[in-house]
Order: structure tokens, then C-alpha cells, then sequence
């Protein structure tokens, strides 16, 4: 471990020189990059040095006892010793978790995208429910949520709604999100009181900027209309909603909750770059393959990832085998428990792949 931190140390030295390079000056893209490496570094470097310092002070502590002999000095040695051992072991735990290798995406703001599944009426009032809930987290963790485009439930819910989340880790806290969500309860519309199964899809998608997905805007056809709300009814009569065709792939992005073209032309470029990076991801973890990927991490939106049974007031995440009956105080925004488990069990797989040691 200490081979590792030392790299990271030189590294950070490293970076720091380059920073103030006039070629990393003058190139905002790789300026952006090398400051963030430095930061991320800056960390780790400083736990190392206090780190470094703890291991010191055991020497020199232990040296002491080894040639004091007045009992007293001896006594607060010996505690000195205690205190500074439960430091260095717990110095080292955080040393080996900050070691655990990052996901560079886990800072930005994320695209949320909720779109109603097998279940018909039902299945679009549960992605309705599981909006709000992701809706009453972000409140939670101070984060803001603004809807980009949506498209409303002929019985409520929605069939589909975008939106962006913005704040400190988004994206890392939320991208364990990414999946299949299953209900299972009595529909309002069901007269015989049978339990239905419905599903939504949810996918999270770090939010890419220009300089992580460059575009041809050659390749980009721009449509713009009237926004709309529920019915269809026009909500302005200016045409500053926007759609954006992405020849090459086919993709096709919306967005109308600005009043401004130019903002939601700006909106619907990021969307698109983070759907276009969530294609190229794909590709690369189908081409290193399975045994790179962390199952619970692996954001793959055809996976059946949680089951939120009303009867029960059960909720079972599957990938991680756990289970509450908390149900209401879920869809009430409080899923931290799912997502801290979520991340001890990737953090402890990354740990067991990537030999992290002493």
C-alpha cells in the first residue's frame, strides 16, 4: 500500500507542475482535467502525510520505551503507543478506500430518465411514484431537480419524464438507480382486488460536456415546436421547444421546460452527448468483458434490480439480496440504506479484484 500512495504522491507533484504550464493554460479542456486530478489527489496526499507522520511518532514512541526506565514516562508511552496504533489502523481503513479505484464520472450531475414498462396504466402511475421519490431524495440531499421533457399517463403518471439533477456526487449516488423496478399491488382500476405486476425502467447517465463527447453538428438535425403540457394543450405559442436527431445512431432528444430556444437547445446537447457516451460505455464493457464489470454498478437498464411489494410493505433490493419493510418511508425518498449497501458491496468487490494490500 505504501508503494501505491507514494506513485500517488509523485503523481500529485506531477500534476501540480503541470497546472501552471503555459500549454495547460491556454487549453481549457485538459486545464479542467488536470485541475480535478489535482484535487482528487490533494485527498489522498494529505491523509498520506498525516498518515506518514502517525508511523513516526509509533518509532519514535516505541524507542522510548525501549530505553526508559522511570515507570511514569513509561505509563504515558505505553498510552501515547495505544492511541497512536488505533490512529494508524484507522488511518490505513480510509487509506484503502480512498485506494479503491473511482469512477471518474461519479462527480458530475446526472440525466434521470423514468419511462413506464410492462403494466400498462399502472406501470406509468409507478413511474410517476418512483419520480416523486427520486424527486423527494434530491430535497433530501440538497441537490436540484429540473424536468427536461415528459410524457403523461393517459391514467396518471407518466410514460416518460427526463430530467437533469444537479449537485455534490450526483451521479455517483444515484447511478445504482439504473435498472428494472418491479411493483407489485392492487391496480385502482382492478374490481376483483388481484395483486399486479408492473414495471418501470430507470436509467441514470452522467452528464457529459463538451470536452467528454465531442459532436458533429453536421450530424445533428435540429426541429423546433410549440411546448406542450398534460392533453396536449400548448403551453406557449413560441416555438422554443426543441428535438435533436442524431443521425449516425438514430437517438432522438427533447427538451421543453425552458422558455428560451437557445437554453433548451443547450439542455438537449448535453442529453445527447450522455446518451451517446452511454452507447460507447457499452461497447467497451461488452469488449473487456464481464469479468470487469461490477454487477452492482453496471447501470445496465435491462436489469431487474428492486421489488416494492405494497402488500408486504416489502422492498428487496436483488443484487445485494437485501430486504425491508419500510415500504411508505421508501417512497418517501429514503433509499441512503440502498445506496450505501449498493456501494459497500462494489467497494468491497473493487477491493477483492484490485488486490488493494498492505
Amino acid at each position: 500500500m505504501l508503494d501505491k500512495l507514494e506513485a500517488i504522491k509523485e503523481r500529485f507533484e506531477e500534476v501540480g507542475q503541470l497546472i501552471i504550464q503555459p500549454d495547460a493554460m491556454s487549453d481549457m479542456g485538459k486545464y479542467t482535467k488536470l485541475t480535478k486530478e489535482y484535487k482528487d489527489l490533494e485527498k489522498v496526499v494529505e491523509v498520506y502525510k498525516a498518515y506518514r507522520l502517525v508511523l513516526e511518532n509509533l518509532q519514535s514512541t516505541k524507542a522510548i520505551l525501549d530505553k526508559e526506565k522511570d515507570p511514569d514516562f513509561r505509563e504515558m508511552a505505553k498510552q501515547e503507543l495505544d492511541e497512536l496504533k488505533e490512529k494508524q489502523e484507522n488511518m490505513e481503513s480510509d487509506l484503502r478506500a480512498m485506494l479503491i479505484p473511482k469512477d471518474p464520472n461519479d462527480s458530475k450531475d446526472c440525466i434521470l430518465e423514468i419511462r413506464s414498462g410492462t403494466g400498462g396504466d399502472e406501470a406509468a402511475i409507478f413511474a410517476g411514484d418512483l419520480f416523486r421519490m427520486y424527486e423527494r431524495f434530491c430535497e433530501k440531499q440538497s441537490w436540484n431537480l429540473t424536468v427536461l421533457d415528459l410524457t403523461f399517463g393517459t391514467a396518471g403518471g407518466y410514460k416518460e419524464i427526463i430530467s437533469t439533477v444537479s449537485g455534490a456526487d450526483v451521479y455517483g449516488m444515484l447511478k445504482y438507480e439504473s435498472g428494472v423496478h418491479r411493483v407489485q399491488r392492487v391496480p385502482a382500476t382492478e374490481t376483483q382486488g388481484r395483486v399486479h405486476t408492473s414495471a418501470a425502467t430507470v436509467a441514470v447517465l452522467p452528464e457529459m460536456e463538451e470536452v467528454d463527447v465531442q459532436l458533429d453538428m453536421n450530424d445533428i438535425r435540429k426541429d423546433t415546436y410549440c411546448s406542450s403540457g398534460p392533453g396536449g394543450q400548448s403551453v406557449n405559442t413560441t416555438y422554443s421547444a426543441v428535438r435533436l436527431t442524431h443521425t449516425p445512431t438514430g437517438l432522438v432528444v427533447t427538451c421543453q421546460d425552458q422558455k428560451s430556444q437557445i437554453k433548451n437547445f443547450e439542455k438537449a446537447l448535453k442529453v445527447l452527448r450522455s446518451r451517446i457516451y452511454e452507447i460507447e460505455l457499452a461497447k467497451h464493457n461488452e469488449t473487456v468483458g464481464a469479468q470487469r464489470r461490477s454487477m452492482v454498478g453496471s447501470g445496465d437498464r435491462s436489469d431487474k434490480i428492486r421489488t416494492y411489494n405494497y402488500p408486504q410493505s416489502r422492498v428487496t433490493d436483488h443484487r445485494i439480496n437485501k430486504t425491508v419493510y419500510n415500504l411508505p418511508d421508501v417512497m418517501e425518498g429514503n433509499i441512503e440504506e440502498f445506496i450505501q449497501a449498493l456501494r459497500f458491496a462494489e467497494n468491497a468487490e473493487k477491493m477483492k479484484s484490485g488486490g488493494i494490500e498492505d
